[in-house]
């Protein structure tokens, strides 16, 4: 009995840790959020909320963000992941924020994201995304 316990758990362990595919660390503000973006533009949710600031409020954020991006048709979607990401502007607000001005290539809109340096990790903070869309 104790060795299937001791089974089930490592294979619990083991889908545990798979479950963020081992994307890598944000080295820096830019890559945090450029990796967000991307996640985002693709639909792939998962990956963006690895990106994301965990707490209640941003989980509800990209719970409508996503929610809205799948109820766009398969077309618009299709567009989307095949955009590119242009970057208008970087600003550091202070040595932990910094605001990301981007676009994407498909409907070329500007939009703005913050990223925050928080537990020694890059990562957006959706409640302070300035313009309240993605």
């Amino acid at each position: 009995m104790k060795y299937l316990l001791f089974i089930f758990t490592l294979v619990l362990i083991s889908c545990q840790s798979n479950s963020n595919k081992n994307y890598p660390a944000a080295e820096n503000a830019f890559d945090a959020g450029r990796e967000f973006i991307d996640a985002y533009l693709k639909g792939d949710f998962k990956r963006a909320n690895f990106y994301m600031l965990q707490d209640a409020e941003n989980t509800a954020i990209l719970k409508k963000v996503e929610i809205t991006y799948k109820n766009k048709s398969t077309e618009i979607r299709n567009q989307y992941q095949t955009a590119s990401i242009n970057i208008n502007s970087i600003e550091d607000v202070s040595p932990t924020e910094t605001i990301i001005n981007y676009a994407n290539s498909y409907d070329n809109v500007a939009h703005k994201v913050k990223v925050i340096l928080k537990d020694g990790k890059w990562q957006v903070d959706l409640k302070y995304t300035l313009d309240g869309n993605l």
